[in-house]
């Protein structure tokens, strides 16, 4: 077998209604003064207020920070630590709600306890100084954040996503409450799903892919490929149960390994035309399957042994009613040579498992066009 090194250090929570035992969760850390990081839609759909009830009944202070937008930038982290000073001290950070809010909740770790900027912490294990507990109640059934050590924060003068990772962010403690998910827009649950099954794709072919990491994927994409299209549908509280646990391991298959050129690709298109990032890894994954199975066919059948793994994806969002071209969402054909270079600067696409050349990418996009 192949050598690997993982860290498996978290405390997973699942269960229907596990978010009323938030309070007795945090209670462990021996903390009482809590910062909540959320958004403005968790917030309007009654999930902050459960999870403030529950912190309140276990007699901790709690102060609830829900300026997070969707991909979120360095102003957005710079807020969540202003409020933090002004309502602290934080003794402990939860982060409540998709990618966004759990990201921004990591971010505003690192500022909080080791000062500077988030561009001080693009890379790997920067922090110096020992962070906060920290965790994690993801709502969407796609991000795998809770999993991940990685905050992803963009700049906000040129959206360049930044990578910020270190094994002190990562949370301590997940509660995976499929309940949650239940208030999830059709359109939110198609769009981080099929972004889950990227993350499941992805690592398990990545450049830095191992038995641990495969084990998560393969696990993951099994369970999301199964439930995506119920999960859509009407009676889909099993399907979402087990979507939000498949995310989970995608993100731990990711935290094993690396992902690749879709999400590379996608960063761009989110970057420049605010393309939602499950729509854009959506629209580039079948054509980065085909690009790559010249060198990796075995592994992609590993995956889906019934045929075509990219024409399956096609078929999935079509289910989903999810765009299918760069031309459904108004990319100009004129921005194909700038998103390529863009995409060939992305850190994941050095892992990706077929090397990529600029030209690669220009013609990824024109495929997808």
């Amino acid at each position: 077998m192949q050598p690997f090194d993982s860290e498996l250090t978290q405390r997973i929570i699942f269960g229907e209604n596990t978010i009323g035992k938030l309070g007795e969760v945090t209670a462990t850390f021996g903390c009482k003064r809590v910062l909540v990081v959320t958004d403005a839609g968790v917030l309007d759909a009654g999930i902050a207020s459960m999870g403030m009830e529950a912190l309140k009944n276990a007699g901790l202070d709690a102060s609830i920070f829900y300026q997070v937008a969707p991909n979120p930038t360095t102003e957005h982290v710079e807020a969540a630590r202003t409020f933090a000073i002004a309502n602290g001290p934080v003794e402990l950070i939860i982060g409540l709600g998709g990618g966004s809010a759990m990201d921004c909740a990591k971010g505003v770790n690192f500022l909080l306890t080791n000062g500077g900027q988030m561009e001080d912490y693009w890379g790997m294990n920067r922090a110096t100084q020992p962070m906060l507990p920290s965790i994690g109640i993801p709502t969407t059934i796609g991000t795998g954040s809770e999993a991940q050590s990685f905050a992803l924060i963009s700049q906000a003068e040129t959206h360049l996503k930044m990578a910020c990772g270190d094994k002190k962010a990562r949370f301590h403690a997940v509660i995976l409450d499929p309940v949650l998910t239940e208030t999830l827009p059709r359109f939110v649950a198609a769009t981080t799903g099929i972004d889950a099954m990227a993350h499941a794709i992805e690592s398990f072919v990545s450049t830095r892919r191992n038995p641990m990491s495969q084990m998560f994927a393969e696990r993951a994409w099994r369970v999301l490929a199964d439930n995506f299209e119920q999960c859509l549908e009407g009676e889909y509280r099993s399907a979402r149960s087990h979507m939000l646990f498949g995310a989970y391991l995608a993100g731990a298959a990711i935290e094993n390994s690396m992902l690749g050129a879709a999400h590379a690709c996608a960063n761009p298109l989110t970057a420049r035309y605010g393309i939602i990032h499950g729509v854009a890894v959506g629209l580039m994954l079948p054509h980065v399957i085909r690009y790559n199975r010249i060198s990796l066919p075995g592994l992609y059948r590993q995956l889906y042994p019934d045929g075509d793994l990219a024409a399956h994806i096609v078929k999935l969002k079509q289910h989903a009613k999810l765009p299918q071209t760069l031309r459904e969402v108004d990319i100009p054909s004129n921005q194909i040579p700038t998103l390529a270079v863009d995409a060939a600067a992305q850190w994941t696409a050095q892992f990706n498992p077929r090397p990529l050349e600029i030209s690669d990418f220009v013609s990824l996009y024109e495929t997808a066009y």
